[in-house]
Protein backbone atom coordinates (compact mmCIF):
# COMPACT_ATOMS: atom_id res chain seq x y z
CA UNK A 1 0.00 0.00 0.00
CA UNK A 2 1.67 3.26 -0.71
CA UNK A 3 1.99 5.78 1.73
CA UNK A 4 -0.61 8.98 2.08
CA UNK A 5 1.13 12.29 0.03
CA UNK A 6 1.95 14.41 2.89
CA UNK A 7 3.34 17.22 0.37
CA UNK A 8 0.74 18.24 -2.27
CA UNK A 9 0.83 19.61 -5.33
CA UNK A 10 -0.87 22.84 -4.28
CA UNK A 11 2.40 23.45 -2.11
CA UNK A 12 5.13 22.43 -4.69
CA UNK A 13 3.54 24.32 -6.69
CA UNK A 14 3.15 27.42 -4.58
CA UNK A 15 6.80 27.63 -3.84
CA UNK A 16 7.92 27.60 -7.58
CA UNK A 17 5.62 30.46 -8.10
CA UNK A 18 7.36 32.02 -5.42
CA UNK A 19 11.02 30.90 -6.41
CA UNK A 20 9.83 32.35 -10.31
CA UNK A 21 8.83 35.56 -8.83
CA UNK A 22 11.90 35.84 -7.00
CA UNK A 23 14.75 34.17 -9.65
CA UNK A 24 12.70 34.79 -12.94
CA UNK A 25 13.03 31.87 -15.57
CA UNK A 26 16.59 30.78 -14.53
CA UNK A 27 15.15 29.01 -11.37
CA UNK A 28 15.67 25.27 -10.77
CA UNK A 29 14.13 22.86 -9.68
CA UNK A 30 16.24 22.62 -6.51
CA UNK A 31 15.35 25.86 -5.47
CA UNK A 32 11.50 24.89 -5.52
CA UNK A 33 12.42 21.61 -3.65
CA UNK A 34 14.11 24.37 -1.34
CA UNK A 35 11.06 26.39 -1.07
CA UNK A 36 9.22 23.73 0.06
CA UNK A 37 11.18 22.16 2.21
CA UNK A 38 11.39 18.62 0.47
CA UNK A 39 14.11 16.65 -1.71
CA UNK A 40 14.59 17.36 -5.18
CA UNK A 41 13.81 14.02 -5.72
CA UNK A 42 9.82 14.63 -4.62
CA UNK A 43 9.68 17.73 -7.18
CA UNK A 44 11.07 15.84 -9.82
CA UNK A 45 9.09 12.31 -8.93
CA UNK A 46 5.49 14.53 -8.47
CA UNK A 47 6.09 16.58 -12.05
CA UNK A 48 8.89 14.63 -14.07
CA UNK A 49 10.49 17.50 -15.07
CA UNK A 50 10.79 21.58 -14.71
CA UNK A 51 8.72 21.30 -17.80
CA UNK A 52 6.05 19.58 -16.49
CA UNK A 53 5.92 21.00 -12.83
CA UNK A 54 5.83 24.67 -15.65
CA UNK A 55 2.77 22.92 -17.60
CA UNK A 56 0.94 22.28 -13.47
CA UNK A 57 1.91 25.79 -12.51
CA UNK A 58 -0.33 27.00 -15.62
CA UNK A 59 -3.23 25.20 -15.57
CA UNK A 60 -3.31 26.09 -11.80
CA UNK A 61 -2.73 29.49 -12.45
CA UNK A 62 -5.69 29.00 -15.00
CA UNK A 63 -8.33 27.92 -12.38
CA UNK A 64 -6.89 30.26 -10.12
CA UNK A 65 -7.73 33.42 -12.32
CA UNK A 66 -11.23 32.69 -13.14
CA UNK A 67 -12.30 31.93 -9.61
CA UNK A 68 -10.40 35.31 -8.26
CA UNK A 69 -12.29 36.56 -11.13
CA UNK A 70 -15.47 35.11 -10.21
CA UNK A 71 -15.22 36.11 -6.64
CA UNK A 72 -14.04 39.59 -7.34
CA UNK A 73 -17.30 40.22 -9.55
CA UNK A 74 -19.19 38.50 -6.58
CA UNK A 75 -18.39 40.79 -4.28
CA UNK A 76 -20.28 43.90 -5.90
CA UNK A 77 -23.45 44.65 -6.99
CA UNK A 78 -23.07 46.40 -10.08
CA UNK A 79 -22.62 44.36 -12.76
CA UNK A 80 -19.75 47.23 -14.26
CA UNK A 81 -17.95 47.04 -11.11
CA UNK A 82 -18.11 43.55 -10.96
CA UNK A 83 -16.26 43.46 -14.63
CA UNK A 84 -14.29 46.03 -13.18
CA UNK A 85 -13.19 44.55 -10.06
CA UNK A 86 -12.45 40.72 -12.00
CA UNK A 87 -10.76 42.44 -14.50
CA UNK A 88 -8.15 44.53 -12.21
CA UNK A 89 -8.38 40.90 -10.79
CA UNK A 90 -6.29 38.31 -12.80
CA UNK A 91 -3.13 40.54 -12.09
CA UNK A 92 -3.14 42.62 -9.33
CA UNK A 93 -1.61 39.61 -7.71
CA UNK A 94 1.96 39.73 -9.41
CA UNK A 95 3.63 41.92 -6.23
CA UNK A 96 6.65 44.25 -7.23
CA UNK A 97 7.59 45.20 -10.41
CA UNK A 98 10.43 42.67 -9.87
CA UNK A 99 8.61 40.23 -9.23
CA UNK A 100 6.09 40.95 -12.18
CA UNK A 101 9.18 41.39 -14.72
CA UNK A 102 10.12 37.59 -13.25
CA UNK A 103 6.84 36.60 -14.43
CA UNK A 104 6.50 38.29 -17.65
CA UNK A 105 10.37 36.47 -17.77
CA UNK A 106 8.99 33.41 -17.26
CA UNK A 107 6.26 34.09 -19.70
CA UNK A 108 8.61 34.77 -22.68
CA UNK A 109 10.43 31.21 -22.05
CA UNK A 110 6.88 29.71 -22.02
CA UNK A 111 5.81 31.48 -25.38
CA UNK A 112 8.72 29.53 -26.70
CA UNK A 113 7.67 25.79 -25.99
CA UNK A 114 5.10 24.67 -28.14
CA UNK A 115 3.38 22.62 -25.07
CA UNK A 116 3.12 25.57 -22.76
CA UNK A 117 2.55 28.26 -25.45
CA UNK A 118 -0.63 26.29 -25.95
CA UNK A 119 -1.27 26.20 -22.18
CA UNK A 120 -1.11 29.95 -22.63
CA UNK A 121 -3.54 29.99 -24.86
CA UNK A 122 -5.81 27.78 -22.58
CA UNK A 123 -5.65 30.67 -19.95
CA UNK A 124 -6.45 33.66 -22.24
CA UNK A 125 -9.28 31.95 -23.00
CA UNK A 126 -10.71 30.68 -20.09
CA UNK A 127 -9.88 34.36 -18.77
CA UNK A 128 -12.06 36.05 -22.19
CA UNK A 129 -14.10 34.00 -21.48
CA UNK A 130 -15.37 35.49 -17.90
CA UNK A 131 -14.67 38.54 -19.45
CA UNK A 132 -17.77 38.00 -21.96
CA UNK A 133 -19.72 36.76 -19.15
CA UNK A 134 -19.26 39.64 -17.18
CA UNK A 135 -19.47 42.50 -20.23
CA UNK A 136 -23.00 40.56 -21.20
CA UNK A 137 -24.17 40.79 -17.47
CA UNK A 138 -22.99 44.87 -17.78
CA UNK A 139 -24.10 45.59 -21.31
CA UNK A 140 -27.34 47.69 -20.11
CA UNK A 141 -24.69 49.88 -18.56
CA UNK A 142 -22.05 49.83 -21.51
CA UNK A 143 -24.67 51.33 -24.19
CA UNK A 144 -21.26 52.47 -26.13
CA UNK A 145 -19.45 49.31 -25.91
CA UNK A 146 -18.71 47.25 -28.66
CA UNK A 147 -19.97 43.70 -29.31
CA UNK A 148 -19.83 41.43 -26.47
CA UNK A 149 -16.76 39.65 -27.94
CA UNK A 150 -14.73 42.53 -29.10
CA UNK A 151 -15.47 44.07 -25.47
CA UNK A 152 -13.86 41.09 -23.73
CA UNK A 153 -11.16 41.24 -26.27
CA UNK A 154 -10.37 44.65 -25.78
CA UNK A 155 -10.49 44.17 -21.57
CA UNK A 156 -8.22 41.35 -21.91
CA UNK A 157 -6.09 43.36 -24.15
CA UNK A 158 -6.07 46.56 -21.55
CA UNK A 159 -4.95 44.39 -18.64
CA UNK A 160 -2.40 42.29 -20.31
CA UNK A 161 -0.60 45.29 -21.32
CA UNK A 162 -1.03 47.24 -18.38
CA UNK A 163 1.00 44.30 -16.44
CA UNK A 164 3.52 44.31 -18.80
CA UNK A 165 4.11 47.77 -19.27
CA UNK A 166 4.02 48.11 -15.39
CA UNK A 167 6.21 45.30 -14.74
CA UNK A 168 8.71 47.63 -17.00
CA UNK A 169 8.36 50.94 -16.19
CA UNK A 170 6.70 50.50 -12.67
CA UNK A 171 4.57 53.85 -11.03
CA UNK A 172 2.68 53.04 -8.22
CA UNK A 173 0.54 49.66 -7.63
CA UNK A 174 0.35 47.23 -10.15
CA UNK A 175 -3.95 47.13 -9.04
CA UNK A 176 -3.90 50.59 -9.00
CA UNK A 177 -2.79 51.27 -12.67
CA UNK A 178 -4.96 48.02 -14.10
CA UNK A 179 -8.18 49.70 -12.16
CA UNK A 180 -7.32 53.46 -13.47
CA UNK A 181 -7.13 51.80 -17.27
CA UNK A 182 -9.91 50.08 -17.15
CA UNK A 183 -12.28 52.56 -15.84
CA UNK A 184 -10.84 54.67 -18.38
CA UNK A 185 -12.49 52.16 -20.82
CA UNK A 186 -15.74 51.54 -18.93
CA UNK A 187 -16.12 54.83 -18.69
CA UNK A 188 -16.28 55.39 -22.38
CA UNK A 189 -18.67 52.46 -23.01
CA UNK A 190 -20.86 54.32 -20.77
CA UNK A 191 -20.72 57.75 -22.22
CA UNK A 192 -19.19 59.48 -19.66
CA UNK A 193 -17.47 62.94 -20.05
CA UNK A 194 -14.75 61.67 -17.37
CA UNK A 195 -13.18 58.62 -20.13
Amino acid sequence: MARPRSITDERLLAAAETVIGRCGPGFTLAQVAAEAGVSVGTVAQRFGSKSGLLQAMSRRATRRAVEQMRESAERVDDPVDGLRAAAVSVYAVLGDAEEAANHLGQLGVDIGDPVLRSLLGEHFTAVEAELRRLVRAAAASLPHAPSVPRAARAVLGVINGVSIDWSIRPHGRLADRLAEDVDAVLSAWRGREDA
